[in-house]
């Protein structure tokens, strides 16, 4: 899987993408991650990507200008293929780990990281595919929901995780996700040695060795 990320901020995306899953991924030539700065295609001597909104109002808003030359930029070195574009944005409808599965199975994805009062709406309209948010909040940029995104999609990638049954029984799933028995679910508290710690115990039926209790115990931890 190809991921480019479109961003002002590289530098602060590019640390973490070269640590733990997301790093081995690229390792093991799972996942080919690029990142591109919006910047780099601004059109004036002074690089401006951002301007005043029509209509007035507080902040400022990207430009469509810098982003769609960026945006070409990446399609022509990504090769013939059409990529999946996507604009971070509050303004999208909610990622879902449905949403990441449906991500993992596609070759390239292209994330465009918002900041400021947001984007151009134009971009959204015209040169993605979908907008997403990462949750009913704000930040201060895309920058954070693109590595959530990245991280989520990734990790469902045949071969990028070392146990691969991990996918199976994990929350928000789905039964027709991964063939599963249960319906969407939050995984069940885990637990590992010392048995107790500080007077907190761990549950007597994990270290019942009975795994019929075991199982029923993981799938409604209340009982």
């Amino acid at each position: 899987m190809r991921i480019d990320i479109l961003t002002l901020f590289p530098e602060a995306i590019a640390p973490y993408l070269a640590t733990s899953i997301v790093g081995r991924a690229q390792e093991d030539k799972l996942a080919d991650i690029h990142l591109t700065n919006i910047r780099d295609f601004a059109q004036d001597k002074h690089k401006t990507v951002d301007d005043t909104p029509y209509g007035g109002g507080a902040g400022m808003v990207m430009k469509i200008e810098p982003i769609h030359t960026a945006l070409n930029h990446v399609e022509f070195i990504a090769g013939p293929d059409k990529p999946h574009v996507i604009v971070l944005s509050a303004r999208g409808k909610q990622f879902t780990q449905q949403k990441a599965i449906e991500l993992s199975k596609l070759d390239h994805i292209i994330l465009i990281c918002g900041r400021y009062e947001g984007i151009d709406q134009r971009v959204a309209d015209h040169l993605a595919d979908e907008e997403i948010s990462v949750g009913p909040y704000v930040l201060a940029g895309g920058e954070l929901p693109a590595l959530i995104i990245a991280e989520a999609a990734l990790r469902l990638v045949p071969g990028v995780l070392g146990n691969p049954a991990s996918l199976f029984d994990e929350s928000f799933n789905t039964p027709t996700d991964y063939n599963l028995p249960s319906t969407v679910y939050v995984e069940s508290p885990q637990y590992t040695k010392p048995e107790t710690y500080n007077g907190w115990d761990v549950p007597s039926v994990l270290l019942s060795g009975n795994h019929e209790a075991i199982a029923t115990w993981r799938k409604n931890p209340t009982l």
